[in-house]
This record gives structure tokens, sequence and C-alpha cells, in this order.
């Protein structure tokens, strides 16, 4: 069986492209032939990489080019299956990791301000993609969605009216020897040690990009409500506006208490280091990282905007509030930095994450492209 998977570019630190990676690494165990296509990819022995790099100035002309170029090659070359990606016509199979960018928009809305407003409405980059997006779930070749969550799968049926039948729920899939409780003994004292941290100091960890969409505003200021002052936010990921959200702490009086640390090539240290996750975010199918928390054995803190919310029972192995209601969050994170109260969940988040394994998820994709066979 051939087999392209498109993704328009390769970056260390993208959700996206870690489950790609994950779900390559497994399905190369099975008699899949795969091919990558993408305009830049770390290239890799076990799969072929075919560029698709046309020129273009913007993200609207990089996107629109990208896809004409994808829909070139798919029709010059004979695969048995075309999984997407990217919003592309075409195709026979489109993952829905980032989501809904309609659904995505009009929870930003509900976020932001009229300026905010205004510049999605003026955006020719917000047009193009709803118009792509519209255009994919219309096409009569779609013959199926990969959704990462029930939130996805749920929102796509009531949005787009898609055939039930197309819609697979395929939960990511993680390595559960990299992502383990033994992170803690491995590296927790050494971290602390590090950031000037004692021990018995309540650490909540965040790692995402994009800091708008994963909440990092209503992070800050559910820290500056706790009644927890010794409680410690350590903030991994990038964002081209990052000065601002440093800006914000100080503004809020806990830029003591609340490190950004950067992107991070291996984060699975400070998992080891941490105590709980937050991730708050207004909008998120499912992040790799919230998966890759609770297999370490960290309560997940997260919205109900959050596909991985769907993971969580309440007081068992975390806490799921609304993304905008910061007394909300900031007592589910009390709560976790009470006297043992985040070790006494440890083991519920371990066992969350057990079933969700790379072979797992690589079972499931192999079973979906096999039934597109028959």
């Amino acid at each position: 069986m051939k087999l392209a998977i498109v993704r328009q570019s390769y970056t260390p630190f993208g959700g996206a492209e870690r489950f790609v990676e994950r779900a390559v690494e497994a399905l190369n165990r099975s008699d899949l032939s795969l091919t990558i296509v993408a305009r830049r990819w770390r290239g890799a022995p076990t799969h072929e990489v075919l560029r698709c790099d046309p020129f273009h100035l913007g993200r609207t002309w990089r996107d629109a080019s990208f896809a004409r170029c994808v829909q070139k090659l798919i029709a010059d070359r004979r695969f048995d299956i075309v999984q997407s990606h990217e919003r592309i016509t075409g195709c026979d199979v489109f993952r829905a990791g980032d989501g809904i960018h309609a659904t995505w928009l009009e929870l930003r809305s509900r976020a932001g301000g009229s300026l905010s407003r205004l510049g999605q409405a003026l955006s020719p980059w917000h047009r193009y993609t709803l118009a792509a997006e519209a255009a994919m779930f219309a096409d009569p070749r779609l013959r199926a969605v990969i959704c990462n969550s029930r939130m996805v799968r749920d929102d796509l049926a009531r949005r787009f009216g898609l055939d039930s039948a197309k819609l697979h729920v395929i939960y990511n899939g993680i390595d559960l020897d990299d992502y383990s409780p033994a992170l803690r003994d491995a590296h927790r004292s050494r971290v602390r040690q590090e950031q000037g941290v004692g021990e018995a100091a309540p650490v909540m960890l965040f790692v995402g990009s994009g800091f708008e969409r994963k909440g990092v505003r209503a992070l800050i200021d559910a820290a500056a409500m706790m009644r927890e002052s010794g409680a410690q936010l350590w903030i991994i990921g990038k964002d081209k506006h990052r000065a601002r959200y440093e800006a914000h702490a100080r503004g809020a009086g806990v830029a003591g208490r609340v490190r950004f640390l950067g992107p991070q090539q291996d984060v699975r240290p400070y998992y080891g280091a941490a105590d709980a996750f937050a991730l708050p975010t207004l909008y998120d199918p499912f992040p790799n990282a919230a998966l890759e928390a609770l297999a370490s054995g960290l309560p997940l803190v997260t919205s109900a905007s959050c596909g991985a919310s769907e993971l969580v029972e309440p007081g068992r192995n975390g806490f799921v509030c609304d993304a905008l209601d910061i007394p909300a969050l900031a007592r589910s994170l009390d709560a976790l930095c009470a006297p043992g109260a985040a070790r006494a969940m440890a083991a519920a988040a371990r066992a969350t994450a057990m079933p969700l394994s790379r072979e797992a998820m690589a079972d499931r994709l192999v079973a979906l492209y096999r039934s597109l066979m028959a």
C-alpha cells in the first residue's frame, strides 16, 4: 500500500509534526510504503520525502501555492491513499489535528476585543483558510477524516454536516517508556537546583507554542489569584510576543514566580521536575503535551475547549474549567498545591495515558487505511 502524508513544514517544537513523526515511526513497522510531501522536512532513511516548495510571499500565497503544488504532484504520482494535514482538496484522508479554523476564530473572538475581531474579518489569510476548509469538507473525494478527539468529531458533524461514517476518532499516541513517572527520579532534583527552586515548592508546568491560543495570559492571571504564594509556573515554548507576556507577569506582580524557559528540544526533564501540568487553552483539538504530561504522572488542568479534557476525571487525574474563568483556574491550581495532592493523582494520570501508545495509534491508522482499500 502506497501512502502519502502531506504536511507543509517541519518545526521541531510543533505538535502536528511530532504526531507525524511518531506515526511514521510506528507505521514503518507495517507493510506500508510511506512518502512525506512537504516544503521542508527533517529527512530520514526510512521514508521518501518529496518537496513541494513553490515561491511565495506571505502566508496566504504560501498556503495556496503549496496546495496547488500538492494537487499536481498527487495527480502525477499514483498513491493508494493521500492523507493531508493541510486544508487541500483532492486528498483521500484529512487529519484534523489543527482542529476547525472556523471554530478557533469564534472562540478567539470571544476572548479578544473589537480590534482583534476586526483584524480577523479583514485578514486575507483567515478568509482563504475558511474557504479552503469549507471546500475540502465539501469535496466528494474526501473519504475519511481523522479526528484526534470526540470534541473535533462532534464539531465537524455539526458544522459541516459530515456523515458520521467518515469521521474516525484516533487519539494521539506516545512512547510510554519515554514519558513515564520515572522522569521524576531521574530529573526532579537536578532541574529544580538549576532553577533555584526547592523540592517542596509546587511547580505548575506549561508546554506549548502560540501563547494566545494556549492560554498563557489566563495562567498568569490565575497565578496572581492563587492562595499558594509559593507556587511556581514554568512556561516552555516559543511565541513572537513573549515580551508582552513577560510584561504582563510583571504587571500582575508574579514575575518572580512565572518563568519563561523558552523552547526546549527535550521537555522530559521538566515533566520530571513539575508537580502538575496546566493548559487552559482557548482551543486545542488534542495537544500532545497534555498526553505527555499524563503519561509522566502529572495531573492535568485544562479547559473544556481542549480535546484532552475528555480524558480528565475531575479530582482524580486533574481538573477542567472554562478557558476564561480565571478564578476557577486559580482554584484548580491551588487544589494541586495542597501537600500530597498532585502526587495522589499521579497513578491515575499515568493510567489514563496507558491505552494511548504509538503502537495502538498505528494499529488504528492501518485498520482505517485497509478499510479504505477494501
